[in-house]
């Protein structure tokens, strides 16, 4: 027998849903209401609250604190935030509090049964499972990571893919274990998220999204949830007595993939494996894994690993001649509509894959390097920040991945193209780098080449145009400059002076500065200690 609490500011709300639902025909016995937490509060102290719905915004507190409270003080009940606002905010700290389900207002009276069911499933599914199966206790005497370990190691192989060895890791853990128990493997993979997530975040949802394969793919099935990487998450259905068909395991990966769309804000695909025995389960998640990655075209999807066949079909390849020609005169739009019409035409293309999509990518990445290299520009160098390598290293997973990499590769290439052309601006930036490292002694043409992402030949020819003389020519006048100040209005040795304009060799400074002024450092301080002197004297009289 249950009880149920709804708590809700708005009566007329509150009282609909005690009344409009059969509460009977599901076990519920009593159905109180509360409208704010205080009168919430009191309902708990007086009666056993097993299920509790409850509104977020109320104006004496809040739900989640309410939420908060329940979870300090009656830990056992089950609660449902109900809320008027799809906010990321609030379906995170809904989770982080341990909420059950997160439903948007006004709640139609089928939801509302709809999730009592599935509580209610939560709460007798320990005892029910013991009736289902004979090994329904191995799923819950025992600690959730001993069991997660456990089955990690068999599809890592670190426990050898035989049913001795198996069965004998199983016992030296004191794991209840049968080696004639057949098992489904579901590998779940979140394609994308949608929202900027830090790391807190995402360990956030993931539990979410592992409570929610709890309650959709398993549904009354005992099984288990197991972290494999990130962004990914494997379910084991044991294979015995009366399972679903191939068919209805589908469609409820395909519930699954709706709800985490609807509230988890990503894309996510579900590969569902053929039963098997535990010594083959390593076998079917490595054909997983390569089903998975091969997925380029398709999001939010539920795949059944029996039936893929591989494809010998031929993919068309785009005229990167034609697309070059577009880099070059700086056609940026054009460029991204070829390539976006290009990579949507694969999408429907039999035997895409992601070594189709890696060849693509390596051929595309051959034309902008070649345009570069036209342009004097060093590719390598321009596109090693940290954002262009983590795009180039995703570029591969999809269809959707690799636009968003070329629509980056094109928008910087282009952009830098026309700085270089522009060779005013180009100029401008060797010489405030220049002037920022004079006192860096290794400093040289090719490393300011580099911050340019210039071809040092290229730069100079650039830089002599607009100067008149060469980047290496233009830094040895630059430190020597400095140090003509420093000599002339400073008591620095002329050691120290060298080395602060970066020469560790004073006589290969002083060769210089004579090269400069036909005169060596000392030289050239005296004449000018003697010319402050007479010019001090002339105004004294």
């Amino acid at each position: 027998m249950l009880q149920l609490l709804i708590v809700d500011d708005e009566i007329l709300v509150a009282e609909a849903a005690r009344t409009v639902i059969n509460w009977e025909k599901f076990g519920v016995t009593s159905v109180f209401t509360a409208y704010n937490i205080r009168q919430a509060k009191e309902k708990f102290d007086s009666h056993s609250i097993d299920i509790m719905f409850c509104d977020i915004e109320m104006p004496q507190g809040n739900g989640l604190e309410l939420m908060s409270w329940v979870r300090d003080h009656y830990p056992e009940t089950v609660s449902i935030i109900m809320t008027c606002h799809a906010d990321f905010k609030f379906a995170q700290q809904a989770v982080q509090l341990g909420s059950f389900d997160y439903l948007l207002k006004p709640v139609p009276p089928d939801d509302m049964e709809n999730i009592v069911v599935r509580v209610i499933d939560k709460i007798n599914k320990e005892s029910e499972l013991m009736h289902y199966s004979q090994f329904g206790h191995y799923w819950f005497q025992h600690q959730p990571l001993l069991v997660e370990r456990f089955w990690l190691d068999i599809i890592h192989q670190s426990i050898p893919p035989n049913p001795e060895a198996i069965k004998n890791a199983a016992e030296e853990r004191n794991i209840p274990f049968s080696e004639q128990m057949k098992f489904i493997p579901i590998l779940i993979s979140v394609q994308r998220y949608y929202k900027e997530l830090n790391l807190r975040d995402e360990k956030l949802l993931e539990f979410a999204l592992k409570n929610c394969a709890e309650e959709v793919i398993l549904a009354q099935r005992n099984g288990q949830i197991i972290t494999l990487t990130e962004r990914k998450l494997l379910a084991i259905l044991p294979f015995e007595g009366e399972n679903p068909t191939m068919k209805k395991l589908k469609q409820s990966c395909e519930s699954y993939i709706a709800s985490c769309n609807r509230f988890f804000y990503c894309d996510i695909s579900c590969y569902i494996g053929h039963p098997g025995y535990s010594h083959e389960l390593s076998v079917v998640m490595h054909q997983l894994s390569l089903l998975e990655k091969n997925n380029v075209a398709c999001n939010n999807k539920a795949f059944l690993l029996s039936g893929q066949a591989d494809s010998c079909a031929v993919i068309p390849t785009p005229d990167m001649n034609l697309w070059s020609v577009m880099l070059k005169d700086g056609s940026e739009q054009k460029l991204l509509a070829e390539a976006e019409a290009f990579l949507e035409r694969l999408i429907n293309t039999e035997g895409l894959n992601a070594k189709t999509l890696y060849q693509f990518q390596q051929d595309f990445l051959q034309m902008v390097y070649y345009v570069l290299k036209l342009k004097g520009i060093q590719a390598r160098q321009l596109f090693s920040d940290t954002y262009s390598m983590d795009l180039t290293a995703d570029a591969t997973r999809s269809v959707l991945d690799i636009i968003a990499w070329i629509n980056h590769m094109i928008s910087k290439a282009i952009q830098y193209v026309t700085a270089v052309e522009q060779s005013q601006s180009i100029v401008e930036k060797v010489i405030k780098y220049i002037s920022l490292q004079l006192d860096t002694q290794d400093m040289s043409r090719e490393e300011v080449a580099n911050h340019v992402f210039l071809n040092p030949d290229y730069l100079d020819r650039t830089f002599k145009k607009e100067t008149g003389m060469s980047v290496t020519e233009y830094l040895v006048q630059e430190r020597l400059k400095i140090a003509q100040e420093l000599l002339t209005k400073s008591d620095m040795t002329v050691t120290a002076i060298a080395a602060h304009v970066g020469y560790s060799n004073v006589s290969h400074f002083s060769r210089r500065f004579k090269k400069l002024t036909r005169m060596n450092p000392n030289e050239y301080r005296q004449l000018n200690s003697r010319n402050r002197a007479n010019d001090k004297s002339k105004m004294e009289q």
